[in-house]
């Protein structure tokens, strides 16, 4: 399985190992997004910074649709099957399978940007100091975080 972590929070007042794990993540600014593995080094990372994010398990047409919309290559072009002959796989909807069950990281894919762009979500975020449990939108969301992104996808949404 994968994550999908996005930035909730600005940089004003942020603790320096906190924007030191962000920086690491590639979480520069708000609502950008990775895909990261499901292993106990991002865990240690996400516990780091879960006051200013919000990540979950990331489905396979939830990543297809980031790929598709929001995918970039390095001139900050589309990614499109031009740059996908350039990896191993033959099609968009492999890779979003492969980056769902972990199987790829997302540096090791040639010509696409390791973050995904996002827009700010449809009626907003929830509340940006409160943790998801307790009706915000900061920290652990599960399987409902596919949500949140089809909600900043303004594609295909």
């Amino acid at each position: 399985m994968s994550w999908v972590i996005v930035r909730v929070r600005g940089a004003i007042n942020v603790k320096p190992k906190i924007k030191e794990t962000m920086k690491i993540m590639r979480l520069n600014r708000v609502n950008h997004c990775v895909i990261v593995p499901e292993n106990d080094v991002y865990k240690g990372m996400l516990n780091i910074i879960k006051d200013y994010v919000t990540w979950g398990e990331v489905d396979a047409d939830t990543t297809l649709l980031m790929l598709e919309s929001s995918g970039k290559t390095s001139g900050n072009n589309s990614y499109t099957k031009t740059e996908l002959k350039e990896s191993s796989f033959k099609t968009i909807k492999a890779l979003a399978k492969s980056l769902t069950e972990g199987k790829t990281v997302m540096r090791d894919v040639p010509a696409l940007k390791p973050l995904f762009r996002l827009h700010p979500p449809r009626k907003g975020y929830e509340g940006i100091k409160r943790s998801f449990k307790e009706g915000g939108a900061l920290g652990y969301r599960g399987d409902k975080i596919n949500l949140l992104i089809r909600r900043m996808q303004y594609a295909k949404a």
